[in-house]
């Protein structure tokens, strides 16, 4: 029996121990971190990223699950920081492609995470709760949990004991020392710190701002004041997973004898979800529906929207172009934007805000000035605060463009971490540590790439998004050919274009592009002793692409049409 509990035990076997990206580097979003060891697994977040136009007909990015679904008897479960779409948002495609024996959700992002899969009821899971105090002992592994600070309650940072050390996950986070919420756990970092943290895996998104990150108890002062002193209909738009700064508008509004409308299905959602878990309570009669904005003068009135990113189907957007069916812009209107723009999504809301501005609405952005926002990322002395507290022998940036990753990087040298020592990694990228020796770098040593879903969450096609985008910079020609049975041209090839030229400006170009066109057609009639199609088709792309690149610089995507008569 003791021989027979020996063999069994994977410490024997030295197994190594790996860490990688199945999404979150190179891009702020869609957060997917693995730890493995031996034949156990564990998942850290599950996140979405929102697609930027030059996508095109994509609204979201997801990671492709191949791996998980390769190895899911391995996976022991699936661990979130906390409730942040970029961190949950891909749960619903997880759960329906990998089987997850168990997902452990805090407080709020459970709540959020329910409220996420009703909408796809034909999705079993099992969900359990941690807390600070809660520690999961694995064959490999022993998980605990620390409290951060973030925007969002219940944000947590993940620290999985291994034989080499802890491996620690810091979650989104900064350090607010007068949050309004539950303060961070600086006693359990440290003592982690004193324990060992064999690597850091930490938020990068603002490794590159210097400033200190204000108080959310700061903002909350900053937009009682302005709600106390404007006058006229109040419009905020902020992030709708944000429920303190919901609940300290609620707060301002209820001095204020404001009433509140909320416009966007994911501002409702949210506010549902904290008012369950007890994050925002709610003076009586304070929230009025959409119905009855029109009951109430506009100094009774604020409107809390969704939209802080120009996102084109939101509250905020419709109403900048005038398209919201129950709400319209009024000249005295002010717009504050309770947010801060995600990386990329800069144009889109300076679309919104010229509309706005044009429209005769006042628009406030957080600014020096008015501070209507607080980040929720670590900027670099909190960045700095954190390697003091955590003292990590080698350093794993995550959540980031590459720069920021690169930056965070500098930070860690800057802070002690041998330069050796840090890895900025691309998703797939296996980083193996072993008993012995310099950990490892595998480029692409598991497989990573990004799945494509239009807004009824079906997969596009990597494909048909290289066409999009040839399509769109360059523009289609077709070329309609007629040949009898016999192999005669029966009529001059009709070339038509959509969004390459001028057809009137470029007669001289379409009569060479025509005449070269009767050459090839002829060509591969008199080469074939029946009439070759495929022959025919590929040699007008080919060759009619090279004539109007030589000619132009430009190649459209072509599309021959051969009726055979």
């Amino acid at each position: 029996m003791k021989n027979n509990t020996k063999k069994a035990k994977p410490v024997k076997t030295n197994p190594d121990i790996k860490v990688f990206s199945l999404g979150g580097l190179g891009v702020v979003g869609m957060n997917m971190y693995v730890v493995e060891c031996g034949n156990e697994i564990i998942v850290m977040d599950a996140g979405i990223l929102f697609a930027s136009d030059e996508a095109r007909g994509v609204d979201y990015i997801i990671p492709d699950f191949t791996y998980l679904t390769e190895n899911e008897d391995r996976i022991v479960g699936l661990f979130i920081t906390h409730g942040h779409e970029d961190h949950i948002g891909a749960l619903p495609f997880l759960l329906g492609k990998v089987k997850i024996p168990v997902i452990y959700a805090s407080g709020i992002a459970r709540t959020l995470i329910s409220n996420k899969l009703m909408e796809f009821p034909d999705i079993q899971y099992n969900m359990k709760s941690f807390d600070s105090n809660t520690e999961l002992t694995y064959k490999n592994f022993k998980v605990s949990f620390f409290r951060t600070n973030h925007s969002i309650p219940d944000s947590y940072g993940i620290a999985i004991k291994t034989r080499l050390g802890y491996i620690v996950n810091t979650g989104d986070f900064k350090f607010d020392f007068t949050p309004v919420g539950q303060p961070s756990d600086y006693y359990k970092m440290a003592k982690l710190g004193e324990e060992g943290v064999l690597c850091l895996l930490a938020d990068s998104t603002n490794s590159d701002v210097t400033t200190f990150s204000s108080s959310e108890k700061k903002i909350a002062s900053t937009l009682k004041q302005m709600i106390l002193n404007i006058k006229g209909r109040i419009i905020i738009a902020t992030f709708a997973s944000n429920v303190y700064r919901v609940q300290q508008i609620i707060e301002a509004c209820n001095e204020t004898n404001r009433k509140i409308a909320v416009f966007g299905h994911s501002m409702d959602k949210n506010i549902e979800a904290a008012m369950k878990a007890k994050y925002i309570s709610v003076p009586k009669d304070i929230f009025i529906s959409t119905r009855e904005v029109s009951k109430y003068s506009d100094d009774e009135l604020l409107i809390l929207c969704t939209g802080s990113q120009g996102e084109p189907l939101a509250a905020l957007s419709r109403l900048a172009n005038g398209t919201h069916k129950q709400l319209k812009l009024l000249p005295n209107d002010t717009i504050i934007y309770s947010s801060k723009p995600i990386p990329g999504n800069e144009q889109f809301i300076n679309r919104n805000i010229n509309m706005l501005m044009k429209s005769g609405a006042n628009v406030i952005k957080n600014n020096p000035l008015y501070g209507t926002h607080t980040t929720g990322h670590a900027s670099v002395d909190e960045i700095k605060l954190m390697f003091s507290l955590m003292k990590p022998k080698y350093f794993m940036p995550v959540h980031g463009e590459y720069n920021m990753l690169k930056q965070h990087a500098n930070i860690a040298v800057e802070m002690g971490v041998k330069k050796e020592n840090c890895f900025c990694l691309d998703c797939g990228d296996v980083l193996t540590f072993k008993d012995k020796g310099h950990p490892k770098v595998v480029k692409q040593g598991v497989f990573a790439s990004d799945v494509y879903l239009d807004s009824n969450f079906s997969d596009v096609d990597s494909n048909i998004l290289k066409e999009r985008k040839h399509l769109s910079d360059e523009g289609l020609l077709t070329i309609v050919v007629t040949i009898s049975k016999q192999k005669h041209i029966l009529a001059k090839p009709v070339i038509t274009s959509k969004g390459f030229i001028d057809m009137e400006k470029s007669k001289k170009l379409i009569d060479e592009l025509t005449n070269k066109s009767i050459e090839i057609i002829e060509e591969i009639l008199n080469k074939y002793k029946i009439i070759n199609v495929m022959a025919i088709k590929s040699q007008l792309v080919a060759r009619l692409s090279q004539q109007i690149y030589d000619k132009i610089e430009h190649r459209p995507y072509i599309v021959p049409i051969v009726n055979v008569l």
